[in-house]
Parts: C-alpha cells; structure tokens; sequence
C-alpha cells in the first residue's frame, strides 16, 4: 500500500474510533436505559441469522430496480456502473474480502464482523444494529419505561391488525413524505413493492377509518428484517407503534422467525429511534466499518 494510501486509512481510521467511542459514550449516558439488558452487547448465538442484504428476495428487489447482481462464491453483491457494493457479508476473512474485489471497477463492502488490514480502507463508522431474538418471553428483556408505556397502551384499548397491499401503499405514501421531511435517505418505493407479498408483513392501526400507523416487515428465511415504518402524531401519543412492534413480533415468533433485525441504531442523529429499539430488549450489533477493498 503506498504511503499516501496509508495516511488517508490511519487518518480514517482515527475518526471512526472517535466516532465509535461517541457512540458508545450516549448509550452508557442512557441511565438505566442500557443495565436492564446485561447482554445487550452480545448478540450471542447468531446461528440461522441472515441479513436480508445477503439473501435472494434482496437480490431479486435490487435487480428490479435496475442494479446488477451477482453472486460470488455464495456472497450477493450488487453493481452500478462501475461500484460493486457488498453489504452484511458474514464469514468472509480480509483476502476474501480482497478476492471479491477482483474486477476492473471499484469495490465497497461492509464485513458483518470486524475486518481490517492491509487492502481494506475504511470510510465509514461501523454501524450497530438491534437484533432482537424472538424467544418464548418477549417482555422479558423490555427496559421498564418501555414496558410501562406498552402496558398503557394496552389498557388503554390500543388494537392493531395486519394489513394488506393497500396497508404497503398507505406506508409508502406517508414514509415518503416524512423522509423527505426529515432528510433522510431510504431504498425506493419500487424496492418495496418488487418484494413477493408472502414475504411481507404488514401491520395496520386505524383511527376515523384511515392508516393512522404501519409496519413492514420482511421474512427471509429464520430472520425477518423491519422495513417500513410510520405513525401519525395520534399514534405516537397513544404509544401504538409498541403495541404493534409486540404484536408482530410474536406473530413472526409463531411462524417459525427466530431472529427480529431492526435495523441502524443511531445514538447520536435519532436517540428517540434508538431508545426504541433498544428498549425491546433487542441485542446491540456491531458491523464492520465499510471499507474501500482492494484487490
């Protein structure tokens, strides 16, 4: 590697250790937020536990909104133009990594665990994830402000159902909206609706007759990933979104899912988002930082 590669990968790597200590920094700050689970930064035994970016509904999704895929040696990766992404690869060593990278265009990856080395060069921060492992006692792992906030809710006559394509178009509409509000970045509509509807599972909460509140989720395989989600400001208010999240996460318990991905928990840019996921109960997962990978 030359000398001015390795001054970019250690002046990188110094800020994504900053960043990584921030981070951790805000959860320990959570008081008695982050005690009630003492396993809340071990996911533990992950066997069965596959990433929706590394399985086939993912590849088919991408490659309808006009990516290409390919699959090398069992790892999805998804072209445009010249940049190869690989996300949430799991098992694949640093000359893996680097074998993967072997084509004439530019390679970026994400490594499910820790990866680092000659030929890798990160760029981004390694992101955390909650994963939530559906076993017998979902409550059993709840932070107590969560579980007092779903107990009120469910006194209080909150009822939630499943929903159908017209629930997905509802969330599509009322997602789009509030992520261009927001600022925030998301896969398209047409990711969405490219999904096989026996994947999906999509949760509803009506008030007056209208889409008040949604999830989305989608089943591959053990796993099921969030991927969607909305609530209007009565729904927020009367807590809805955590009695819908149970709801369906026992559902997909009682469908054989054995693992809830959740999704980036962001301490710093949406605490609010990340006290909620967390306060399931849910494991916190450390990814690998994304890198650029060198052939």
């Amino acid at each position: 590697m030359a000398a001015g590669t390795q001054r970019v990968s250690r002046g990188v790597g110094a800020r994504v250790l900053r960043s990584e200590t921030r981070f951790m920094g805000r959860l320990r700050a959570w008081k008695g937020f982050i005690v009630v689970n003492a396993g809340m930064f071990d996911v533990g035994e992950t066997a069965g536990f596959l990433p929706l970016q590394q399985s086939p509904l993912y590849a088919a999704a991408v490659e309808a909104c006009g990516a290409r895929v390919r699959w090398l040696d069992g790892v999805l990766a998804v072209e445009r133009g010249p940049l190869r992404l690989i996300s949430r690869v799991g098992g694949v060593d640093r000359a893996g990594l680097r074998r993967l990278a072997r084509w004439p265009g530019v390679t970026v990856a994400t490594p499910e665990d820790a990866v680092a080395g000659f030929g890798l060069v990160p760029l981004v921060t390694p992101m955390h994830l909650a994963v939530w492992s559906l076993g017998p006692d979902l409550r059993a792992g709840m932070a107590g402000k969560w579980r007092n906030r779903l107990v009120a809710a469910e006194r209080s006559g909150i009822r939630v159902r499943r929903g159908g394509p017209a629930t997905l178009e509802a969330l599509l509409t009322a997602e789009g909206a509030q992520r261009r509000q927001r600022g925030y970045r998301a896969l398209p509509p047409g990711f969405s609706r490219a999904l096989p509807e026996g994947a999906l599972r999509l949760w509803q909460w009506r008030q007056a007759g209208a889409i008040g509140a949604g999830m989305a989720f989608v089943v591959h395989g053990g796993t099921a990933s969030y991927h969607l989600g909305w609530a209007s400001q009565a729904a927020k208010t009367a807590g809805v979104h955590g009695v819908m999240l149970l709801r369906a996460a026992e559902a997909l318990r009682d469908e054989g899912v054995r693992w809830l991905d959740l999704g980036t928990v962001d301490a710093e840019a949406a605490p609010g988002l990340a006290r909620f996921k967390l306060g399931t109960g849910a494991a916190l997962r450390r990814l690998g930082a994304t890198c650029l990978v060198l052939p």
